[in-house]
């Protein structure tokens, strides 16, 4: 008796396994991809950058509006004009709301009523995640040289509201060889 009774368990599991649905292959996914060689290599460092902005006062905003730009440098390294000629750049990341094109402030930052803007050596504005223009290269080595200053808010100039304390800024970049 006892040995009909699992002969039916077993039977029962049996049975309940058998009208599981079945999985089947087919080929209905398939990816595509073209690995591409860079013009450029960036210089190791380059890829994350610090840049420590000068002190400021904010007496200095509320007369200039804004700090001269500190220098910085993207290096190319092993540039192969074959592959390609030129290269833009294009900054990522939240924009200020009160000065469109510029950076806004981390969150924990201690200051308020600034943004960072970055701009090329000629003081053309690079507008964030905007492309810029086209830069000629050479085989070898190149260098991308731009400046970032602190902007003061137009409200926080007007009400002379900027908050001090330390900042920062993230911004992420991306190079094209077009």
């Amino acid at each position: 008796m006892r040995y009909e009774r699992l002969q039916k368990g077993g039977l029962l599991l049996l049975l309940t396994v058998g009208l599981l649905p079945m999985g089947f292959a087919a080929d209905n996914l398939s990816f595509k991809g073209n690995l591409v060689e860079e013009a450029c290599t960036l210089r190791p460092g380059d890829e994350a950058i610090t840049l420590e902005l000068w002190d400021l006062t904010s007496k200095h905003l509320y007369i200039n509006t804004r700090s001269v730009g500190k220098r910085f440098r993207l290096h190319l390294e092993d540039c192969d004009t074959s592959i390609g000629n030129s290269v833009t750049i294009m900054f990522g990341g939240r924009e200020n709301n009160e000065l469109p094109g510029l950076l806004a402030l981390d969150g924990g930052s201690g200051a308020s009523g600034i943004g960072i803007g970055i701009e090329t050596l000629s003081d053309k504005p690079l507008p964030l995640n905007d492309v810029s223009d086209r830069q000629v290269l050479s085989d070898g080595n190149n260098v991308i040289e731009l400046k970032a200053y602190v902007k003061g808010e137009p409200t926080a100039i007007r009400d002379q509201t900027i908050g001090h304390g330390a900042y920062t800024v993230t911004s992420t970049f991306t190079l094209d060889y077009p």
